[in-house]
């Protein structure tokens, strides 16, 4: 039996649906998980089948139609904008397909904002997050100088400085050839085994599975199978 303690992220019965013009399109239909603190879990399935939506919704970026989220024991779903804000602040990473590099800053600047929006001293932290990704020779670089794999990593190291409870990587390879694709989730491996950070990722590349402790596949808004986490 799982420790209520050792859940890092819990999503009870969410169910979402846009509206457009009075018309609604229901996306999600009651999704249950459970993510326990220092795992490295991939949700997969084919484009549109919600992923995404889903990943938006536990990241506190969208509020679900209905249904609850808590993260690292706090409910979220009740709180007002500013409150879900500085959770989202304080316990979460966000890694994206698309890098989201400011191209006029270099790298370390690109690392560094993200202590700043926090209101936080950057006190070299952006250089060691750099390092921690293995580009500690690409501080004072742009991004259109590093390779799209090296901008990926600009962007994962900007996610993890402020040592966040957990990182959501929205197809994080997408944009990736297969080497460079392999070096991202080797390092996310790396970050999830050597330093425990909890990490939730999507894709529907099913070659990438085999890092994480659990996949689970969603199809048509729901998992396949029952969340045993």
């Amino acid at each position: 039996m799982t420790d209520e303690r050792d859940i890092i992220l819990r999503a009870r019965e969410i169910h979402h649906a846009y509206r457009n013009n009075g018309v609604e399109t229901p996306v999600l239909h009651g999704i249950e998980l459970r993510v326990r603190r220092g795992e490295f879990i991939i949700i997969m399935g084919p484009s549109g089948c919600g992923k995404s939506t889903l990943l938006n919704i536990l990241g506190l970026m969208m509020r679900p139609t209905s249904g609850t989220i808590e993260i690292d024991g706090a409910p979220a779903t009740s709180l007002a904008d500013a409150g879900r804000t500085a959770l989202r602040r304080d316990k979460i990473g966000f890694v994206f397909q698309r890098f989201n590099l400011l191209p006029v800053l270099s790298a370390q600047q690109n690392v560094a904002l993200a202590l700043t929006l926090r209101g936080e001293s950057v006190d070299g932290r952006a250089t060691t997050a750099l390092e921690r990704v293995g580009l500690s020779n690409k501080g004072h670089s742009k991004p259109n100088a590093i390779s799209v794999g090296e901008q990926q990593r600009v962007a994962i190291a900007r996610a993890v400085v402020g040592r966040p409870a957990l990182l959501l990587a929205d197809e994080p390879t997408g944009n990736l050839d297969s080497e460079n694709a392999t070096g991202v989730l080797d390092l996310l491996g790396e970050l999830n085994k050597t330093e425990g950070l909890t990490v939730v990722m999507i894709t529907h590349n099913e070659h990438l599975t085999d890092r994480a402790d659990r996949v689970l596949t969603m199809r048509d808004g729901r998992f396949e199978e029952k969340d045993e986490g």
